[in-house]
């Protein structure tokens, strides 16, 4: 059975050296209830709603299996929100959401929208050895994650069920929508 293991939000905004000057990648997870409204979570920021965030792109989530990987692949240990993910799921691979599922968790439905595309901001966050060349090998791994939209607000709190409400047939998956847009 899938679930929300952990619900994040921004610890703290961050200098970064990309066009806006800051960053909010810095999420950790928050005990408790969350709120979740149409632009995500409350009291998470969203820094360049033209590149992360905004109706569209309102909540980031990401599987734990995934993170694990990448635990394995870099020798340390990956916080839930360490990805910048609003969301870290457990049974439920992200990257194959289709476009269009919706996931209901707690009273709150969500529609993928997009998968995640790696920016330079990311790699810094990563930061150093594994930074050189970590947009291409995020990339290459196909361990992206998806966006959501926000269809239904409400609440969530970790440990709470993920439910698949619908699942277009033949809809891409996030891999599929970002493999076909090079």
């Amino acid at each position: 059975m899938a679930s929300l293991l952990a619900a994040c939000v921004v610890s703290q905004l961050r200098p970064d050296s990309g066009s806006e000057g800051t960053t909010a990648i810095d999420k950790r997870s928050v005990a408790g209830p969350v709120r979740v409204g149409r632009f995500g979570l409350r009291s998470d920021v969203q820094v360049s709603r033209k590149h992360h965030g905004g109706l569209e792109q309102a909540v980031y989530a990401y599987s734990e299996e995934d993170a694990e990987y990448w635990e394995g692949e870099l020798g340390r240990a990956l916080w839930p929100g360490w990805f910048g993910e609003n969301l870290r799921v457990e049974g439920l691979p992200t990257t194959g959401a289709r476009a269009g599922e919706r996931w209901r968790i707690g009273s709150v439905v969500l529609e993928a929208t997009v998968p995640r595309t790696p920016c330079m901001t990311f790699a810094r966050w990563v930061g150093g050895p594994e930074a050189k060349g970590w947009v291409k090998r995020f990339s290459d791994a196909g361990r992206l994650g998806a966006y959501f939209r926000v269809l239904k607000t409400g609440s969530i709190e970790a440990g709470s069920a993920i439910e698949v409400t619908a699942a277009p047939a033949g809809a891409p998956s996030m891999l599929e929508i970002y493999r076909s847009n090079p």
